[in-house]
């Protein structure tokens, strides 16, 4: 058959599967259980029935043709079950024949290789197959608006715990939750100090918050809010990390679904960071590449939610006071006691929601030691829950529940999977072993096209949540250090200890720590001895050829991966410990000879602000000159004393640090707490186009590669000249 008969046939197959989802007798339960099953029955069917290698490609290329066609054109989610239903055909297919075709070993060293490739093969498998079931169909939720008189709210206690963060940290997120709209007398913010430091007492004592804290810190974050619980009497509990800043909207925004629903436990919000992350400031992708956590808060905890399975994630959310009470409190079995509480919940029947508004915001972590040792604690948590409380086992989950915990939990898994995949061409190019038992023409035409129409298929769910590629970047990053302590926790879920993850410094010069790098660094000189061997055996004429070039290609991506994860440790410089947000505000600047500029804001934090004058303004500013910014929302203006730091037609202010209490709360009313300060910045990254995404990661791994080499002459100079 030929390309444009294919091309022909898929048009049409395309406008009959639209004219199947668009029928109106879908609204059926019982026909839709029907063809479910019917759909099971025949996709076994068609898995496992044999084909020969153009039988096999043709049905690929069609395959491909018709996901492509699809994925052109806005078809909602329905195309997008099409499409997770023709990858899941290829995928399960591939799967069948290399289960039954290709495991036939004959030397010590192909077995052993070709089974930990195999391993590796099945857990990305079942990994692709939960995450479909997990996204296929977000609920997107959105906000219940409180109808009833406000006598009739209920209290709510805002619990901010602190252990060794500091006091500059702090402030704002008390000084938010203070702030926000909510009757007085059904607000208390506890300020819940671990540290039991009296900076904090007397800073709580004086801006109204309540100081709580204990002579110990057993069971470290989970003890410190459990302590607090038990001196305390709100009807609901929202939680805070105390470098998030909740929006004034936050409680109005996330309460008024508890009052509909009477077994709603749980209200999470987005982890929104107005600060960039390790690899968004290294990387320089801030705003350009959706970060790390953005797929899990913008799609997943969405998905999540139509299961009735959002988790909690230990900030930013609101948990009724009475199902907490009831598991006894935060889970405190666990380092991740976030994820676990709300497993016990969900045992209990109560029901879990997800709102995708971001309703505050925080500091990412500072470098990469820091973000790496907060995701070895995910992970550690993660699999002590999976070891002691596995949610495929025990009593009042729904199936889909127990799928969208456990793929949360085998998510951390990925770190010894990624390995293998990072240095599997090691297999054949240097010890001859054979993987596969099977042509390499066999192996393309079964694995290429579940790799392609797997990628397509998330790239079409995941849109602008996460681009293509660069969860390869994020994960090998992290594979390295969270793989012992995963296994160390599935064999002693006791192992380990909780740790508080950094926030609120800075980087005073650019430096490249290579102790995070070892592990890329040795990757990439494995990858590069591949990379000699691939040519060598390929001069010297392979018997092989194209399986000598394929792992060639292998090792190819495996290098631009590697350097791209490796620059990550290139620590740019970060000299603020209070980083400018970007944000246009009316404003005005009155100075000491009594002219008044109108003016905008660029950008503020919580120590200045960066104005943009007109571009007539025409105004000589004196470094140093005394100076009064209002603030504008609606009617309402604030006014706050500063100095110009510099001038021209963008000009910076410095506050006062004499700023009054009063007058640093009303800016973090007028700034932070803002309602919608953050969500209208939230998913505004473009759509993911595959071709630009693996282009911009090769782009950053040669560049980088680059770097690296840079850095580590740099480096070894400085130290032979030392």
């Amino acid at each position: 058959m030929s390309l444009f008969a294919m091309t022909e046939m898929s048009e049409k197959l395309v406008r009959a599967a639209k004219r199947l989802v668009d029928a109106p007798y879908w609204n059926s339960g019982l026909l839709r259980a029907g063809a479910a099953a019917l759909t099971v029955v025949l996709m076994a069917i068609v898995v496992a029935v044999p084909l020969d290698l153009l039988q096999q490609t043709t049905i690929a290329v069609l395959a491909f043709v018709v996901s492509s066609k699809i994925r052109k054109f806005a078809w909602g989610r329905g195309g997008i079950l099409i499409m997770i239903g023709i990858s899941l055909l290829m995928t399960l297919r591939y799967l069948y024949w290399r289960l039954t075709t290709t495991l036939e070993f004959d030397t010590t060293a192909d077995f052993i290789f070709g089974y930990l490739l195999l391993f590796a093969e099945l857990y990305g498998i079942t990994c692709l197959i939960l995450g479909y079931v997990q996204t296929a169909w977000p609920l997107e939720r959105q906000p219940v608006m409180i109808d009833q008189p406000t006598t009739e709210w209920p209290s709510v206690d805002v619990f901010i715990p602190t252990y060794n963060e500091s006091l500059q940290v702090v402030r704002l997120s008390v000084l938010a939750a203070l702030t926000m709209d909510w009757p007085a007398d059904k607000l208390r913010v506890y300020l819940l100090d671990d540290g039991r430091r009296q900076e904090f007492k007397e800073f709580a004592e004086t801006c109204g918050a309540i100081y709580l804290t204990r002579d110990n810190n057993r069971n470290a974050k989970a003890g410190n809010l459990n302590e607090a619980l038990k001196r305390t009497t709100g009807d609901f509990v929202a939680i805070f990390d105390c470098d998030h800043i909740p929006t004034r909207s936050f409680l109005q925004l996330s309460m008024g679904s508890f009052l509909r629903d009477p077994k709603l436990a749980m209200v999470q919000t987005p982890h929104f960071f107005f600060s960039p992350d390790p690899f968004e400031r290294n990387l320089e992708t801030h705003g350009k590449v959706p970060n790390e956590g953005q797929l899990f808060y913008g799609l997943v905890q969405d998905g999540n939610d139509i299961w009735n399975a959002s988790f909690f994630c230990g900030s930013c959310a609101v948990l009724r006071r009475a199902p907490l009470e009831e598991i006894g409190g935060v889970a405190i079995e666990t380092v991740t006691e976030d994820a676990h509480t709300a497993l016990k919940m969900s045992r209990k029947g109560y029901n879990m929601a997800y709102l995708a508004v971001p309703q505050a915001a925080g500091l990412a972590t500072e470098n990469l030691s820091s973000h790496v040792g907060q995701r070895i604690r995910w992970a550690r948590g993660m699999a002590q829950i999976f070891r002691i409380d596995n949610p495929l086992f025990g009593p009042g989950l729904t199936l889909g529940q127990r799928l969208c915990y456990v793929n949360a939990m085998l998510h951390f898994f990925y770190g010894l999977p990624r390995l293998i995949f990072l240095s599997a061409p090691v297999a054949y190019l240097v010890f001859g072993a054979q993987v596969f038992t099977a042509t390499t023409s066999m192996v393309l035409a079964y694995a290429l096209p579940a790799i392609v129409l797997a990628s397509m298929t998330n790239s079409k769910i995941q849109g602008n949540h996460r681009h293509s590629f660069w969860n390869e970047v994020y994960e090998t990053v992290l594979a390295w250090y969270i793989s012992m302590p995963v296994l160390m926790a599935l064999l002693n879920p006791k192992w380990g200890k909780f740790n508080v993850t950094a926030k609120g410094g800075k980087i005073d010069e650019e430096y490249y720590d290579w102790k995070m790098a070892v592990p890329y660094v040795l990757l990439l000189a494995i990858n590069g001895i591949c990379a000699i061997f691939c040519v060598t055996e390929l001069i010297r004429g392979s018997d092989q050829p194209l399986t000598a070039l394929i792992n060639g290609v292998w090792v190819i991506y495996n290098t631009v991966i590697l350097a791209a994860s490796a620059y990550v440790a290139n620590e740019a410089r970060q000299i603020r410990h209070t980083p400018r947000i970007k944000a246009s505000f009316p404003a005005t600047v009155s100075r000491q000879n009594g002219r008044t500029v109108i003016c905008d804001t660029a950008n503020f934090s919580s120590t200045g602000l960066g104005l943009k004058l007109p571009a007539n303004a025409g105004i000589k500013w004196e470094i140093g000159e005394r100076v009064h910014v209002s603030i504008f929302r609606g009617d309402k203006e604030s006014v706050f004393p500063g100095t110009v730091q510099t001038g021209g037609q963008f000009v910076g202010i410095q506050f006062d640090d004499s700023l009054t209490l009063k007058q640093t709360k009303e800016l973090a009313k007028m700034t932070f707490g803002r309602a919608d300060m953050w969500a209208t910045e939230w998913d505004k990254h473009t759509d993911d186009k595959p071709m630009h995404s693996i282009r911009n990661v090769l782009r950053h791994g040669l560049v980088n590669l680059s770097g690296l080499m840079h850095s580590g002459l740099r480096s070894a100079f400085s130290k032979r000249r030392a």
